[in-house]
């Protein structure tokens, strides 16, 4: 049996047959809400004391998941990413990086330590914060760069 639209379209009347295009656009919101809420972005809050190191060699992480930030500033203080927390001591740096990884953890993820140090900072304060960090048990480290000097501040080049 033919619907009553098939039948209307055919009986040869002026009327075009016009399809209902309400299924589609539902669908279409419902895929944009999907990728939506399953894309995954890197954010990370950056200490505006920090002016990270130029590579051109680096390759761009895509997988932000899982990141403890520990920022570096020039004069060797550390901070959290919540740039207002200082870590004073080692210990302090053990203590976040912990804590951090058993949430990250608990997640189902693998912690990594994002280290954000400053481009005139010594080495050492780096060095300082991965042995923290190791001693946590998290054993993988990204450093923060830049890949080239497009959007440096004129006086950092």
């Amino acid at each position: 049996m033919a619907s009553k639209k098939l039948r209307k379209s055919t009986s040869g009347g002026d009327d075009e047959a016009k399809v209902d295009m309400s299924p589609m656009i539902d669908m279409v919101f419902l895929l944009l809400i999907f990728f939506i809420v399953n894309a995954t972005a890197i954010i990370v809050k950056t200490d505006p004391e920090v002016l990270p190191p130029v590579a051109k060699n680096s390759v761009r992480q895509e997988d932000g998941r899982g990141r403890i930030v520990i920022n570096v500033r020039q004069d060797g203080t550390f901070t959290a990413e919540d740039f207002n927390v200082i870590l004073l001591e080692d210990k302090d740096i053990f203590d976040l990086v912990k804590k951090e990884k058993e949430a990250i953890q608990a997640l189902g993820l693998k912690p990594k330590l994002h280290l954000r140090g400053d481009v005139d900072a010594v080495f050492k304060f780096s060095r300082t914060a991965i042995r923290a960090a190791a001693q946590a048990g998290v054993d993988q480290v990204v450093f923060a760069v830049y890949q080239t000097h497009k959007g440096l501040r004129k006086k950092d080049k």
